[in-house]
């Protein structure tokens, strides 16, 4: 539930989803869930002007600002790892395609280009590959090794990594074992030899929460109105 801008990243991350016209959410929750459960359940009060009116016990909502949205929100457990996380919510995930991605990274990934490749090759999964940001900065050089200025390290000046942002068959979920299963693992592992993982290859903006030097940035972004992020 760290925030961005005064939301929780959780909430940047279904307006992503929700801006493409999906609507219905299952929440994994685990340790402190409650809070997620709190802050859904009193969603006006977060997002509201309000009015109480002690005489009448009532209140009274002003500029409601409501979101088309289905959430179900599943306690899954304070140690269960990845895989474990979502094989606990497979009854509330229907019988199609379905999508996943983590609580805390934010992109501009285009989801219906994302959701047409999956349908295009026919795999099981889908997965976003994404180019790191730069961690640190690095050094321009002059002569005698004479450091002249620090620069950013620039995205994209290594290998791809995983990104979340998946679309998913059904049927892997049949690769989760237990509440044991760390989804990067073997699931992820065994669609690679299989051959049923395809990449999804995103240039755009990536950026996930993993720092607090990354919570500061995407502060500052936020805080710019220039945020990638935010398309809606």
């Amino acid at each position: 539930m760290v925030e961005i801008g005064g939301r929780p990243i959780l909430w940047h991350i279904m307006k992503i989803y929700s801006s493409y016209g999906f609507h219905d959410f299952v929440i994994c929750c685990g340790y402190k869930g409650y809070m997620i459960k709190e802050f859904f359940a009193n969603y006006f009060l977060h997002t509201s002007d309000v009015t109480f009116d002690f005489k009448q016990n009532k209140m009274i909502t002003h500029q409601s600002f409501s979101e088309p949205w289905k959430i179900t929100l599943v306690d899954t457990g304070d140690e269960t790892m990845t895989g474990g996380r979502l094989k606990r919510v497979a009854q509330h995930l229907g019988r199609g395609t379905f999508m996943m991605t983590y609580g805390d990274g934010v992109s501009n990934v285009n989801i219906h280009a994302l959701v047409e490749f999956h349908k295009s090759h026919g795999r099981k999964a889908t997965l976003t590959a994404v180019q790191p940001p730069g961690r640190f900065g690095a050094l321009n050089l002059g002569e005698s090794d004479t450091i002249q200025s620090f620069v950013e390290k620039p995205t994209g000046d290594g290998g791809y990594v995983n990104g979340g942002f998946f679309v998913l068959e059904p049927s892997v979920l049949d690769l989760i074992k237990d509440d044991k299963t760390i989804w990067e693992r073997e699931p992820l592992e065994r669609l690679a030899r299989n051959g049923d993982l395809k990449a999804f290859k995103h240039d755009g903006f990536w950026l996930p929460m993993d720092t607090l030097r990354d919570k500061i940035k995407l502060e500052e972004l936020w805080a710019s109105g220039k945020a990638p992020w935010k398309i809606w």
